[in-house]
């Protein structure tokens, strides 16, 4: 496959981890936006939010998210406040096809309409 973020969750391709399980991997995004930026994704290739449907028959969804409010703890983020995104598309600025979610926070973040 040829997919980045395979690659790094494989090992092929280094990224500085954040927190980790047997479904979920949080690393450190290489262009922050924010004080604290990091990417969760599941380990098996989901190309998107869109496809999520199928893939959530046994609750990974729900683990997703619980696992992104564990990141925003280690991140020191959870009680000032974070923002969580994911892009969609090509329009909506989705550069990798596998799904992952921006978990950014750690100063003010601008508003988001």
């Amino acid at each position: 496959m040829d997919c980045i973020f395979c690659k790094i969750i494989a090992g092929d391709i280094p990224g500085e981890r954040v927190l980790e399980d047997d479904e979920f991997l949080a690393i450190r995004d290489i262009a922050p936006k924010a004080a604290s930026h990091v990417l969760v994704m599941p380990r098996e290739h989901l190309p998107s939010l869109d496809e999520v449907g199928r893939w959530d028959a046994d609750g990974k969804g729900q683990r997703l998210l619980d696992f992104t409010v564990r990141v925003a703890d280690v991140l020191g983020i959870r009680g000032s406040g974070y923002r969580v995104v994911t892009n969609v598309g090509a329009d909506a600025g989705q550069v990798v096809d596998h799904l992952h979610l921006h978990v950014m926070g750690g100063d003010r973040l601008g508003e988001f309409h």
